[in-house]
């Protein structure tokens, strides 16, 4: 458990400035795995299977693995538990195998890590036939654990042998992964680090899926979260900012961001989590990491945009706040697509070439009203888009499809706040992107308002991406609740002055974070100069001295 002495108390939970505690877990150790050996952990294990696979595939046999590892571990933990309460192991486990809802999840002798180490025979098999008979007693794991298969083979040969199956396996049984082993999110890093290091290089786009833990951290921050609030991501990817958004939620009311159900104990009314991913891996990855916190909510696959799958009756669900990150400038969606959704989603339709605007229209229509609020700061947003999404079109004559959207959302007064990060967060890009705020019950003292707050230099250097630190984080959040000026850092705008402005709402453009230029006067910059130019002269002379000491002619 986290020592509460050592972080500040959360503002009270029915303020609007409220800001949570504030502790992301970013490599604390507390007896827990850190992230160097995390780190270093995964590139051996992927090291093990380099050859058989390309290394994007890493992720999909090395996760599973995790996610069975973490759920032997933590049973074995639950055992211990039930052990020391009914007085002898055998006693616990036959109550176990009798009422299944006395652990998270019933693990069976099949299934045990134990088991699927016991031989260096027939381990493709072993594995495969333990991941299914999980699956077949938690009906909640089908599909999720279950979608490798370890001994599949092409054109007669296996695809990964058994034996880097078992090197593998051996690398992943030097940690142990139970309660007291790892943070809740040990799944989550692991992903972002497998991504991190090979998608990427091979030529695919980490990016699409994944979001700087940080970044993740200050959207939560700046969402303020509170128990029993529901909570949406349309591009959820492997769930992290639903997790995030729930960890603050526990961390709000003063309990320790890191425990769940599956570590025993109270913690605050969970968040309802929605998400909705494209891609069938990435989905799986979600299920997993949200079944690993043990958290509460719905992941469901398909493109969003184009078919949503979060309904009530026959239009879409609505949620008290929505934290994404889309791809940024995504095309393939034309104006007849807009035109034609049956959900009357789109308003002003967004250029051909990037769909930013056709996402931020999708999750305004997805915010609940002011009226059907479940909870405290209902109605609002936290977006990861491209800079140039709040700027483009602006001060050219003429339309733009992209200004239009943005004066249209302006006008409604459902544009809160514009954060500009750092550049070179993003591994698929080095631009800043920014975080686009959206509220549609903004309180009495905001309304007509608008804060934009340029952060482009809370940063530090990192490799190979840099990074916002906790300060960092903490600075923001805090600047964007107390809601004022702030000095080369925050400015907030009226409506008129974003009317005057073309409807450009880049920080930069209005927080000038540049040092004050210094003013000299004439004759000290004339004193300098002729200066600098007695000693070039003085150097010419030395250098013309030492040629001729060496017989040349000058």
């Amino acid at each position: 458990m986290a020592d509460k002495s050592k972080l500040s108390p959360p503002l009270p939970a029915n303020s609007q400035s409220a800001l949570p505690v504030f502790s992301p877990a970013n490599g604390r150790t507390n007896g827990q795995l850190d992230i160097k050996t995390l780190e270093t952990w995964l590139w051996d294990a992927a090291c093990s299977i380099r050859g058989a696979l390309d290394a994007p595939k890493y992720k999909d046999y090395i996760l599973p693995l995790i996610f069975v590892k973490r759920l032997s571990d933590v049973f074995d933990d639950e055992i211990a538990r039930l052990t020391e309460e009914f007085g002898d192991e055998k006693t616990a486990r036959t109550l176990i195998k009798k009422d299944h809802s006395l652990v998270r999840f019933y693990i069976p002798p099949k299934g045990t890590w134990a088991e699927i180490r016991q031989s260096a025979a027939n381990v493709g098999e072993r594995v495969t036939d333990a991941a299914r008979a999980i699956a077949r007693e938690n009906p909640s794991l089908q599909g999720v654990i279950d979608i490798v298969d370890f001994n599949a083979t092409v054109s007669g040969q296996r695809i990964l042998d058994d034996g880097k199956l078992w090197a593998l396996i051996e690398i992943i049984s030097r940690q142990r992964l139970g309660l007291a082993d790892a943070e809740p999110d040990i799944l989550g890093r692991a992903y972002e680090y497998l991504l991190r290091k090979f998608a990427e290089g091979q030529g695919q786009s980490a990016g699409e899926f994944y979001t700087p833990k940080e970044v993740g951290w200050l959207m939560a921050y700046l969402l303020n979260p509170q128990p029993g609030q529901n909570v949406y991501d349309p591009t959820c990817g492997s769930a992290g900012l639903l997790i995030k958004c729930q960890l603050a939620a526990r961390e709000s009311v003063g309990a320790d961001p890191r425990v769940g159900s599956m570590a025993g104990g109270d913690m605050a009314p969970p968040l309802q989590l929605y998400g909705q991913e494209f891609n069938h891996v990435t989905y799986a990855i979600a299920k997993m990491n949200m079944i690993i916190h043990d958290m509460e909510g719905e992941i469901v696959i398909g493109d969003t945009l184009r078919n949503p799958k979060l309904l009530e009756e026959s239009g879409l669900k609505r949620f008290d706040l929505v934290t994404a990150n889309p791809m940024w400038n995504q095309d393939g969606y034309t104006a007849g697509f807009y035109e034609n959704d049956p959900f009357e989603r789109f308003t002003h339709y967004p250029p051909a070439s990037s769909a930013d605007w056709g996402w931020v229209q999708h999750m305004a229509a997805s915010l609940n009203d002011p009226s059907a609020s479940s909870g405290q700061g209902a109605g609002r947003a936290a977006i990861v888009l491209d800079t140039g999404a709040v700027s483009r079109g602006s001060g050219n004559a003429g339309t733009n499809k992209e200004k239009d959207a943005r004066r249209a959302l302006t006008q409604r007064d459902w544009i809160e706040g514009v954060v500009l990060l750092p550049e070179n967060l993003f591994y698929n890009t080095t631009a800043p992107g920014i975080i686009l705020l959206l509220n549609k019950a903004k309180p009495a003292h905001r309304r007509g308002q608008i804060m934009l707050l340029n952060a482009s230099q809370e940063f530090e250097k990192g490799r190979p991406k840099n990074f916002i630190p906790d300060a960092g984080i903490r600075k923001i959040a805090e600047a964007f609740h107390e809601w004022k000026d702030v000095e080369k850092f925050a400015r907030i705008i009226t409506l008129a002055d974003a009317e005057r402005n073309d409807y450009n709402l880049s920080p930069s453009r209005y927080v000038d974070t540049g040092e004050a230029e210094q003013h000299r006067d004439v004759q000290s910059i004339i004193d300098d100069l002729a200066s600098l130019e007695a000693d070039a002269a003085a150097l010419d002379a030395e250098l013309k001295g030492i040629l001729k000491l060496l017989g040349y002619t000058v």
